[in-house]
């Protein structure tokens, strides 16, 4: 093989991966923006049932094609505080099962005529672009991806597979002695597929690779076998690296993942090492890649059904490794939401988009109980409840702008059109909740006035102000739950509260002046009052703006 030659395999074998790796990347996307909310409400399905854990694994990975970005995403959520270890054990198992599709799709050119790549796959691709270039169906442009995806996949594979069987063939072919060398030492079969999977971050796309030279006929069973044990060890090196900075608690669970897999390549390994040494021609002879993808499935499902009952065991044994006992919980609510807000997450747009609606919900209710607080102060001149409001409001602060920053990078990710609008609506919530705080606090500058210059209400003007009170808070309490549950009806209760608080303001206003022009109530009295009014009513008119952004996405 001349040096043109060799640069001409390696170029057109790099071109071929590239596009196999972004057919695959193209093709989940597609499938997680299909998905939308499904996906989504998978997130309600955290429960400390590890079987539903196992399910929810396979579902998410098969989606997202990726076990990698599942289990980084599990990093995320268990630094987050949103999973603990079993039901991160569960999802690990079933990523490994949701991550064999792949393989199977890899494996269908060699089923038919009808499924080589070369026969449909530029269909796919121009059917896909039509779509996209017609319609401006969003869902229709989302199917048009992952059949894009899917044809730039099968032609990614069959540049690699024609630029490699001319020389994959001859005897002397490097690739051939090269497997020959690695069937003879399964340690270094392994030690191969690991280290493959860790550079390229997807054991995915090392097992299509190692499928594309199935193909071309130089890869015997023992070769195969080990390489894909191999595999399943290395990738584990993307949950690794992403636990790095990450809490204790979730670096253990990164451990879990790379427990699993060794445990079960070691069993299997063993196992097939006896085999291979008891029926040496079976082992030379060559693996087809459908054989490859069975092997492969065989050895997650298998994996995970013989572990899935000792998941406290390695939940312990990661324990043994990383003593997480001495960590510290923060108890700043900044750093709480801060660690929530994991960036890991952001792996799978869809459970991303669900958690910053969480944590826009928590800043939500730490206002909401900041508002509840003012208003005691405001009502009973209590100066130290007021002092506390002062307090919460930075904190409040603080949260919008992390939740802010945290909005920009899901923005920036490749969303469905309800998303990006909910997102929106989003930014345009934090907002408006952090005004509510604004005006509680003003409410507990009014509350100290009062305690500063001796000032009581009469008993009237007492009831009438606790009255738009809880009323206001009403409101804002429903919009806080309507954007949690997205409830019509919510909805609907925060727009009747709003305009009973609009008219109280005005008929209040009007019998506070009476009473001041009757020598009822003093004028610092009547400005402390009529000031109240119009804090509570601007906070009655923020409920209903978050209200309305929740209908929008309804409607």
């Amino acid at each position: 093989m001349s040096k043109l030659e060799l640069l001409e395999l390696i170029f057109v074998f790099a071109g071929g991966l590239g596009m196999f790796l972004y057919g695959m990347n193209m093709m989940g996307e597609g499938l997680q923006k299909s998905a939308g909310n499904k996906l989504k409400r998978l997130l309600g399905y955290l429960t400390n049932n590890r079987l539903m854990a196992v399910l929810l694994g396979v579902v998410v990975t098969s989606i997202i094609q990726s076990s990698s970005a599942t289990t980084v995403m599990v990093v995320g959520f268990v630094n987050a505080g949103i999973m603990n270890l079993i039901q991160a054990t569960g999802i690990i198992m079933g990523a490994n099962v949701g991550t064999t599709v792949t393989s199977w799709l890899v494996s269908m050119s060699e089923w038919s005529a009808l499924f080589k790549p070369d026969f449909f796959a530029p269909v796919l691709i121009a059917i896909g672009s039509f779509i996209i270039l017609l319609s401006k169906d969003a869902k229709k442009r989302n199917i048009a991806n992952i059949v894009i995806g899917l044809g730039l996949l099968f032609i990614g594979l069959k540049f690699m597979s024609d630029v490699i069987k001319p020389y994959a063939q001859a005897e002397d072919s490097i690739f051939r002695t090269a497997f020959i060398v690695l069937g003879k030492n399964p340690l270094l079969g392994l030690l191969t597929g690991a280290a493959v999977t860790a550079i390229i971050q997807s054991s995915s796309a090392s097992v299509g690779i190692l499928q594309t030279l199935a193909m071309a006929g130089v890869v015997n069973w023992q070769s195969a076998i080990f390489i894909t044990l191999g595999q399943n060890i290395g990738t584990c090196i993307t949950a690794i690296l992403s636990s790095v900075g990450a809490s204790k608690t979730a670096k253990r669970a990164a451990a879990i993942h790379l427990f699993f897999n060794s445990i079960g390549a070691i069993i299997f390994g063993v196992i097939l090492f006896i085999v291979f040494r008891i029926q040496p021609d079976f082992a030379a002879s060559n693996i087809s890649s459908t054989q490859i993808s069975m092997f492969h499935t065989v050895f997650n499902l298998t994996n995970t059904i013989i572990l899935f009952p000792f998941a406290n065991f390695l939940v312990k044994l990661s324990g043994i490794f990383i003593d997480d006992s001495k960590e510290v919980a923060s108890t700043d609510v900044v750093q709480i939401t801060l660690r929530h807000l994991d960036d890991r997450i952001l792996e799978t747009p869809s459970f991303a988009v669900q958690n910053a609606i969480k944590e826009v919900v928590h800043m939500g209710e730490i206002t909401l109980n900041n508002a509840k607080v003012a208003v005691d102060a405001l009502l009973n001149n209590d100066e130290e409840k007021a002092k506390k409001v002062f307090e919460v409001e930075k904190v409040i602060d603080s949260h919008q702008k992390v939740i802010n920053d945290y909005l920009v990078k899901i923005n920036n990710l490749s969303l469905t059109e309800r998303q990006h609008k909910v997102i929106n609506n989003l930014f345009h919530t934090v907002s408006n909740i952090e005004r509510v705080g604004d005006h509680a606090d003003n409410l507990a500058e009014l509350a100290v006035e009062k305690v500063n210059n001796d000032l009581f209400l009469s008993e009237e003007a007492y009831d009438e102000l606790k009255e738009i009170c809880n009323i206001a808070i009403d409101s804002f309490e429903c919009a806080i739950r309507a954007r949690e549950t997205e409830s019509l009806d919510l909805v609907k209760k925060v727009k009747e509260l709003e305009k009973i608080v609009d008219k109280l303001k005005d008929d209040l206003r009007q019998k506070h002046i009476d009473r001041l022009s009757h020598g009822i109530c003093s004028s610092e009295n009547g400005v402390v009052f009529i000031d109240a009014l119009i804090n509570l009513e601007r906070i009655s008119d923020h409920s209903l703006n978050i209200a309305n952004y929740v209908k929008s996405e309804i409607d």
